[in-house]
């Protein structure tokens, strides 16, 4: 099974500042993935030429189980905070979930947010900025692949510091009721070896996928816990948009996966 991982800004493209669907859906359909998950979703913004952006990346890569999580309506500048579950038809963003394979079964998982603007250093500043974040969520499949059933668990946590781990101690907590294989993958905002180290579960690969044109940090990452395991390396794909390189890796579940490389 193929895994992908891309936040995809939306749909623009660095180089031109523009939302192309059509360079869009070229983009998915090159990764060639089973599973994908998506994160920085458009469904209905004047940005992304009012496509509902999860249906458009299911079309591209022949993915009939799909899924998206509202995480903020409205429109930039205008959002308002979104459950999750409430999905009512009006402009939105958040992540998405796609999948080849039959789903039996999905499941939202809402993450804890910070209420108050806080303090952030970016990289480039000497002076702190106030910085407000904004509701994030996971979205759990579980999907029958060819080799057995494996929960996937989708995710973008936060930008601000400390308050990702602080996610993704939650969203592991929250992933022990899931069936076991569990694979949590996104844009964790975490870089290297730390989500594998603050969770205890096996990174299926490391490879820089931020900034696009010349990584040097790998923010979005592939986590593995029960009878699950990488079958090549990751790897960084450069998609020719977004501001970050999607990950691939192909997988194998059940019992002797580790054994299959």
């Amino acid at each position: 099974m193929r895994l992908a991982t891309f936040n995809i800004l939306h749909g623009r493209g660095l180089d031109d500042g523009r939302v192309d669907l059509d360079r869009f859906t070229g983009a998915v359909r090159g990764l060639d993935a089973d599973v994908l998950a998506l994160q920085e979703v458009d469904r209905d913004q004047p940005r992304s030429h009012q496509a509902d952006l999860t249906a458009v990346a299911a079309e591209a890569m022949g993915a009939p189980h799909h899924r998206f999580a509202a995480t903020l309506h409205g429109h930039p500048g205008t959002w308002t905070a979104a459950t999750g579950e409430d999905q009512p038809a009006i402009a939105a963003y958040g992540i998405a979930l796609l999948s080849r394979h039959p789903v039996s079964a999905w499941r939202v998982l809402t993450l804890p947010t910070l209420r108050r603007r806080v303090p952030m250093i970016h990289r480039g500043n000497r002076r702190p900025s106030l910085v407000q974040d904004e509701q994030r969520v996971a979205l759990a499949a579980v999907v029958q692949s060819p080799d057995g059933p494996v929960t996937v668990v989708a995710t973008h946590l936060t930008f601000i510091t400390g308050w990702n781990v602080v996610q993704l101690r939650h969203l592991v907590r929250a992933c022990r009721a899931l069936p076991r294989p569990v694979v949590i993958t996104g844009d964790l905002n975490l870089e290297g070896a730390t989500p594998a180290r603050v969770t205890g579960w096996r990174s299926a690969g490391l490879a820089d996928t931020f900034p696009v044109d010349a990584p040097t940090r790998q923010i979005d990452h592939v986590l593995l816990d029960g009878d699950v395991a990488p079958t090549s390396a990751a790897v960084s794909v450069h998609t020719g948009m977004s501001d970050h390189r999607a990950l691939v890796v192909d997988l194998a579940v059940g019992p002797g996966a580790r054994d299959r490389r």
